[in-house]
């Protein structure tokens, strides 16, 4: 007769047997994304749907059976009488939460939200160059649609929307956000008033004109080095709109894109995309081909690449790092710029259009647009149709700028055809999360500005590496913040750096 512990190690063995399968299914899904993303033929979307779609089912098959539901509650009973270790519990408790997200969403249902994830996406690549909202309006509703009946699966008991707030920020809600925004507006509204009244503003002369792509290239290459990226573990691809993916701890993927005319974006796309890369190669490699591989939540992302991005790439520290690298790829364009001139033009704060290419400051009322958005397609109060009209009203009033074309305006992110309603909020937690990382590095000691300053990024890296990434999904956003920096998420560390960063540039009382 076999004993418990026969019968745990048989158990174990069947998740490791599950665990690797899912992995393989991961694996070949993101792949096809990633190549659908930077080098497939434009007609490549019906096949690739399919594809999806078919491991989206084998998915669900293997880790919504019965089976698996009844191995899951024998490893769940063997956690709570102690007899797994650390690595152990957190697979269990990951892979059940997992489960209990999936369990109740039909097969069919899933799947053809995955066909039409792939063939939104198809819509959106298309619609954006073209400015043609018309064309993909249709499928926005049908996204909307396909993720309120989900959410009802998942949980009915919660407003729909609020399922997928948790779903990308575990322990968020409407209210949560709400409170947040909040006291964001409260800090961020009243100085860019003061900074528009004040009428002053930094000439960015300095880093307009025409800009070699390939050098650009090149250079964002070299600050993924700085960053501190393996390169023999990276793969970079260049893409309509930046992304991060991984395969495991040492095969990760950035794609990011190039501007002729425009020389900070791909450098500080690079740096925002290298941060989320810093993330996923820091995992512990014994996660790989686990549930815990990756990041724990897109918020705790976000605040690594917001951190690289702005923290580090927009610190008045790095400015002489960064302008060296731009003398060294455009010598005759840079030559008679000043660290202080580059810093300023890279900090000038004033409403503008596109999120991704937004100053610091202004850039959470990007993100308020799009979370207040969200909420009206999901509660009914909103169609397709009427976004564009209700971006550019918001934009008019949070920002003061007026919405020339769809291309600027409701189709320049590609987040809503591919299912990402819920994650915009992340960015702007995101960064204020970084900002109380910073604080605590600063309150232990670490010489954070001379630390940029020598564009050795190393011992930032460390400090996230040992309390952020090694973790992976292994801990909950709540717990690792906590275990981060001793005490609970505050928005202030966010609103007090930016108020002391513009008001200092723009020489505020």
């Amino acid at each position: 007769m076999a004993t418990n512990t026969e019968h745990l190690t048989a158990d174990l063995a069947e998740l490791d047997h599950i665990e690797k399968h899912l992995f393989a299914h991961n694996y070949a899904a993101s792949g096809i994304y990633f190549s659908g993303a930077t080098t497939d033929p434009v007609k490549g979307a019906a096949g690739r749907g399919e594809a999806l779609a078919i491991l989206d089912e084998e998915n669900h098959e293997l880790l919504c059976s019965q089976a698996t539901g009844e191995l899951l509650e024998r490893l769940v009973a063997a956690e709570k009488n102690g007899e797994l270790d650390e690595f152990r519990s957190a697979e269990v408790r990951v892979l059940a939460r997992d489960r209990s997200r999936e369990a109740d969403i039909p097969a069919q249902l899933a799947s053809d939200y995955t066909r039409l994830r792939v063939e939104s996406g198809d819509a959106w690549h298309k619609a954006k160059p073209a400015g043609d909202w018309e064309s993909f309006a249709p499928y926005l509703d049908q996204i909307v649609s396909y993720m309120r009946q989900i959410a009802e699966f998942k949980d009915a008991s919660r407003n729909p929307y609020e399922v997928w707030l948790d779903e990308f920020e575990p322990g968020t809600s409407c209210e949560f956000y709400n409170r947040f925004f909040d006291a964001v507006k409260a800090t961020v509204v009243p100085l860019v008033n003061d900074i528009v009244k004040q009428g002053y503003q930094p000439s960015r002369a300095c880093i307009e004109g025409s800009f070699d792509t390939q050098k650009q290239w090149d250079l964002g290459i070299e600050l993924c080095k700085i960053e501190g990226l393996d390169m023999d573990a990276l793969v970079c691809a260049h893409t309509e709109h930046p992304f991060t993916d991984s395969l495991t701890s040492s095969h990760v993927f950035v794609a990011s894109h190039v501007y002729e005319h425009d020389v900070l974006s791909n450098i500080f796309s690079m740096l925002h995309e290298g941060g989320h890369a810093l993330y996923e190669q820091g995992v512990n490699p014994a996660y790989d081909y686990t549930c815990l591989k990756g990041g724990t939540s897109m918020g705790i992302h976000e605040a690594q690449s917001r951190f690289y991005e702005n923290l580090v790439g927009r610190s008045e520290a790095f400015a002489p790092v960064l302008l060296d690298l731009l003398k060294k790829y455009f010598p005759e364009q840079m030559a008679d710029v000043t660290a202080e001139e580059l810093y300023a033009a890279e900090n000038r704060a004033e409403p503008s259009l596109i999120r991704t290419e937004a100053d610091e400051l202004t850039y959470p009322l990007h993100i308020l647009i799009r979370y207040e958005l969200e909420q009206m397609l999901f509660n009914g109060e909103a169609k397709a149709v009427d976004i564009p009209g209700l971006w550019a009203q918001k934009y008019k009033d949070y920002l003061g700028v007026d919405v020339p074309n769809h291309t600027v305006g409701a189709l320049q992110d590609m987040h809503w055809s591919d299912g990402s309603i819920g994650y915009f909020p992340t960015y702007a937690l995101g960064s204020a999360y970084g900002s109380q990382f910073a604080a605590k590095m600063i309150e232990e000691g670490m010489d954070l500005n001379s630390i940029i300053a020598s564009g050795n990024l190393a011992p930032i890296g460390t400090w996230l590496g040992s309390r952020i990434w090694t973790y992976g999904r292994g801990k909950d956003p709540v717990d690792l913040i906590n275990g981060a920096v001793g005490a609970d998420f505050d928005p202030s560390f966010y609103t007090t750096y930016l108020e002391e960063k513009f008001s200092k540039i723009y020489k505020l009382a």
